[in-house]
């Protein structure tokens, strides 16, 4: 096993540089994250986590080689949660799944094995992985996002910077309801390569301004986190800027490298509690 107790910050990662490709089979290539990075500057305390939830990636891209030396295929759904200790660098994932390219397995179960293994130990909870052939049409198909769209509201916008005053509610009356967007844009934090996504909000509360919530989101356009860290932050600014009592804030984004990552936040549920993807995926 791979220690990762005193994994470097982000100066020693791989994004942002020239990168060998290696294709056998190496999980000292996962480079981990603390997640506790970006909640200091949130005020989140890791031994009481403000919000439930779990981090959902696709891996598109995943290969290797039979007993037989025949390539074989699959995509990969992997499971993290919230309450792990660091996150997975994107660009390492995907070097390290380069990396069973040409390494043999005997079966599916074993591939399946030592992704939890080399996952889990990296991230520091366990992780869920479910692979797919590729005739099996189970890992989501495209469905509509669920709620009311918001994106066709006539509004102005003059600022790209986040600020959390610009939620405001539009009366005090009390609604539950799902509203949903695809204009959230964010940026890599380290590369600035930029980062779509299509979000989902559920609440209850006192009922928030549209406008105010599409001018919010849109205000992250050129801001640069990582899809997890915008996650978070969307759903502490809702909760300390209105007077919400339920939330769950679930973003789908975009794949990039064969990858995507859709992390999902909510005061009520550890796991995702409905299954979409959007066409854009």
């Amino acid at each position: 096993m791979t220690d990762y107790s005193n994994s470097p910050d982000l100066k020693g990662s791989v994004l942002g540089q020239s990168t060998e490709y290696v294709d056998t089979y190496t999980p000292s290539l996962l480079f981990p994250i603390a997640r506790k990075l970006n909640r200091d500057n949130l005020n989140i305390d890791e031994s009481t986590l403000p919000f439930k939830g779990q981090d959902m990636w696709t891996g598109y891209e995943l290969s290797w080689l039979n007993a037989k030396g025949k390539p074989v295929v699959a995509v990969a759904c992997f499971i993290f949660t919230c309450q792990s200790s660091h996150i997975i660098e994107s660009k390492s994932f995907k070097l390290y799944l380069n990396s069973f390219n040409q390494t043999r397995f005997d079966s599916l179960e074993q591939v399946q094995t030592a992704l939890i293994t080399d996952l889990s130990n990296a991230v520091g909870k366990p992780v869920v992985v479910t692979l797919y052939n590729s005739d099996d049409y189970n890992c989501l198909p495209y469905t509509p996002l669920p709620g009311e769209c918001i994106d066709e509201l006539d509004i102005e916008i003059d600022s790209y910077d986040i600020d959390a005053n610009i939620l405001t509610s539009s009366n005090n009356e009390i609604v539950t309801e799902t509203l949903h967007s695809h204009l959230l844009k964010s940026n890599c934090l380290i590369t600035s390569q930029p980062d779509w996504a299509s979000i989902i909000i559920r609440y209850s509360g006192a009922q928030i301004c549209r406008e105010s919530l599409l001018k919010y989101l849109i205000s992250f356009r050129t801001h640069n986190e990582f899809h997890e860290q915008c996650v978070e932050r969307i759903y502490c600014d809702l909760m300390a800027s209105l007077n919400i009592t339920e939330l769950e804030v679930y973003a789908r984004y975009t794949r990039r490298g064969g990858l995507d990552i859709n992390p999902y936040r909510s005061s009520q549920s550890d796991e995702i509690p409905f299954q979409v993807k959007i066409n854009r995926q």
